[in-house]
Parts: C-alpha cells; sequence; structure tokens
C-alpha cells in the first residue's frame, strides 16, 4: 500500500519523463507601477489692459474747420460770377447759403470749382511770423448799366439786378404780377434813393445791401406792407427810403446778408 499522498508530486521514476508541477491556475498580480505625475498646468495670465491712446494723426485738410474770412472770400466770387451772368439768382441765393454755412473746407471747394474765376482754398497756413501774400489785384468792374427810374409789370414779372445805376428816385408798379429790384450790386448816385411801390394784386419784392440804411413808411390794405429797418453803422452810408401802397398785395424790403456796397457814395461825391 503506498503511502504517498495524491497530491504530493509522483516521484520520478526510472525511465520516463519528470513530470513537471501543476500551473497554478491564478493569474499573477501585474507590477504596481507608479502613477504617472502631471505637473500642474498654470492657469493663463490676463493680457494686461491696454491704455487708452490719443490719436495725434493730422486733421485732414477737407475736414479742417474754416474762418470767417474763409467764408467771406468764397462769397465774393460768387458774387461775382453772379455779376457776370454765370450763375443765375436761384444757384447764386444757394450757393451763397451753403457758403455762410459752411463748417470745413470740403465744404466750400465745390461752390466754386466750375467757375472760370475758381482761385482755390488753399489748406495750407503760413507759419508764425511770415508775412502774409500781398492780395491779387482786383479786376475792374464792368460798366454800370443805365436803366429807367420805373419798374413795372402787369399780368407779368418784372426784375432790375446786377450792376446799374440807381438814383435818387425809383419807382415800382405792379398790377397781377411781381416786381423784384436788387441793389447789392447798383451803383448809388445819390446818397439817398428813395423808392415808391405800388403794388395791387400783385407782390415787390427788394433786398439791399446789408451796410446801407433802410427806412420804410407805407401802407397795406387787405395786404402787407414789410420794411425791415435798420441803421447802417457808417454814418455816410446810403439811405434806401421805400412808401407807398399794397393793396390786395405786398411788399417786402430787407437787407441780404453778406452783399455789401462796393462803391461808396461818400466817395462818388468828394466827401473824403
Amino acid at each position: 500500500m503506498n503511502n504517498t499522498p495524491e497530491n504530493s508530486p509522483s516521484q520520478d521514476v526510472p525511465g520516463q519523463p519528470p513530470v513537471s508541477a501543476p500551473v497554478p491556475l491564478t493569474k499573477p498580480e501585474p507590477e504596481s507601477r507608479p502613477a504617472a505625475v502631471h505637473a500642474p498646468v498654470a492657469a493663463p495670465v490676463p493680457a494686461p489692459a491696454a491704455a487708452p491712446r490719443t490719436s495725434h494723426a493730422p486733421v485732414a485738410d477737407a475736414d479742417m474747420r474754416v474762418s470767417d474770412a474763409d467764408r467771406e472770400r468764397i462769397a465774393e466770387l460768387l458774387r461775382d460770377a453772379y455779376a457776370e451772368g454765370r450763375l443765375d439768382a436761384e444757384e447764386h441765393a444757394e450757393r451763397i447759403g451753403a457758403a455762410y454755412a459752411a463748417k470745413t473746407f470740403g465744404d466750400l471747394v465745390p461752390l466754386t470749382r466750375d467757375l472760370p474765376a475758381h482761385r482755390s482754398v488753399s489748406f495750407d497756413k503760413p507759419p508764425l511770423g511770415a508775412e502774409a501774400p500781398a492780395p491779387a489785384p482786383a479786376r475792374p468792374l464792368p460798366p454800370a448799366r443805365h436803366e429807367a427810374p420805373s419798374v413795372v409789370a402787369i399780368f407779368g414779372g418784372a426784375s432790375r439786378k446786377g450792376r446799374w445805376r440807381v438814383g435818387s428816385h425809383l419807382t415800382a408798379f405792379t398790377a397781377f404780377g411781381g416786381v423784384e429790384i436788387d441793389l447789392t450790386d447798383a451803383v448809388f448816385e445819390s446818397p439817398e434813393v428813395e423808392i415808391t411801390v405800388t403794388a395791387v394784386f400783385g407782390g415787390v419784392d427788394i433786398r439791399v445791401p446789408e451796410n446801407v440804411t433802410l427806412l420804410g413808411s407805407g401802407v397795406g390794405i387787405f395786404g402787407g406792407f414789410d420794411v425791415r429797418e435798420q441803421t447802417a453803422a457808417d454814418p455816410y452810408a446810403p439811405v434806401v427810403r421805400v412808401k407807398g401802397l399794397a393793396l390786395f398785395g405786398g411788399c417786402e424790403a430787407k437787407p441780404r446778408r453778406g452783399k455789401k456796397i462796393k462803391e461808396w457814395v461818400r466817395k462818388q461825391l468828394g466827401t473824403e
């Protein structure tokens, strides 16, 4: 009887191959590996806020502000163009209004671009201490026209404007029509001009330079007689008196802004 336990390995029998020990059924525990060490991720550093920058870029020439002298220079060019017949009354009034309302050089340039007498608007400013350029010689004015001392419009219209000679008396009559009298470019041959108006179912429109004295004394019957009186600062300035009657019609007389008389009466009469 063999006392060798069942589970003990059998003895090697001579002439037989050795019996290998039984392989255990459990898998060996894997070697524990140290956990990977991750470097801490740095939090993003916020970029410093950009400091507000003050723009020192030069202003474009067309965006530069204009002065009253610049506006007056362009207005003078427009008046010359109107007196020469290059602009009609509507164009002249529209451009004059735009010239006095201009804020920058870019607003002034287009106003005289299509005129032969156009002088480009200069954006350059002379350096401090530099002598101002000599003014351009004045162009000779065309001779003033001789006109009748009366303006009549019946069932129509009549106008008196431009460079014409005005004497001491002027009469305006309209019936079912309109009369326009413009003295802004006229040559005054008398220190005082009296205009007598009669408007029946019609209207009379009178414009004078801004540097003359304007007085009025008229009557409106079922109509209006409006004279915007003013007194010139120069005591030798011409005086325009408007009087008359508006019956079912109207009369309006007022100075035109930006228009000044060029040939003073006191010079013509030798009072200087």
